[in-house]
């Protein structure tokens, strides 16, 4: 090829980046819904995956025309979503019987320690039912918990029964969402950008909240 036709040639993006929604679609399509939210839920090292943003970006995706670039499609998106997600967190569970208690102890990431803390503390507070839904719904302890489920020998049906709810309600809930306000915006695609920095910014308001109520607690026991 002449080297002018190599200079005139666009330039390919090799590099993706794991923490923007928009990079991993734009790279993996539905497929990666499924493999990212899987790694989310089921390993501890998916912690960091970006799982709500991911699946609102997915849902304005589908909302665009078909001919778009990066357009999705519905049906497949909610598949892989679902598929992804209640997967991942029954391996998650699984690893947690299996390895027991070494499989949390061994790290030495302080975010997975505090995760874990804080998902055993839901667990105790609010019981199997209500904790394990409520997860979903919260980053990084919707990693921690399907694991510890299985360390403290949450019953096999009881976990599955309530994580396959609260995983369909946050996978399904979330695309939809994003579906809706794709399809009632026109031209929402111009505006991808803010509306995933609000997605994320909301994603982390429960780990800011949680952080806050954990500075109080370690005031409050220093005042003792």
């Amino acid at each position: 090829m002449p080297l002018t036709q190599l200079a005139a040639a666009p330039p390919v993006h090799l590099a993706v980046n794991l923490l923007d929604a928009q990079s991993l679609l734009a790279a993996f399509g539905t497929i990666g819904i499924a493999v990212i939210l899987f790694a989310e839920t089921g390993l501890l090292l998916g912690f960091f995956l970006p799982g709500d943003s991911l699946l609102f970006t997915a849902g304005l995706l589908c909302a665009g025309s078909a001919s778009s670039p990066g357009h999705l499609s519905l049906p497949w998106v909610l598949l892989a979503s679902a598929a992804g997600a209640l997967v991942g967190a029954q391996t998650g569970y699984l690893l947690g019987r299996k390895a027991g208690p070494a499989f949390l102890t061994r790290t030495k990431s302080r975010k997975i320690s505090e995760g874990s803390a804080r998902a055993a503390e839901i667990l105790q507070r609010y019981g199997y039912a209500k904790a394990i839904v409520l997860a979903r719904f919260l980053p990084i302890v919707r990693t921690m918990l399907n694991p510890l489920a299985g360390i403290l020998n949450v019953p096999a049906r009881t976990f599955a029964l309530w994580q396959v709810l609260g995983g369909l309600l946050w996978t399904v809930g979330l695309v939809l969402a994003g579906y809706a306000l794709g399809a009632s915006v026109p031209n929402v695609d111009h505006y991808l950008l803010p509306i995933i920095a609000v997605i994320v910014a909301l994603s982390l308001i429960p780990v800011g909240l949680e952080l806050l109520r954990s500075r109080r607690g370690a005031r409050a026991d220093g005042s003792a």
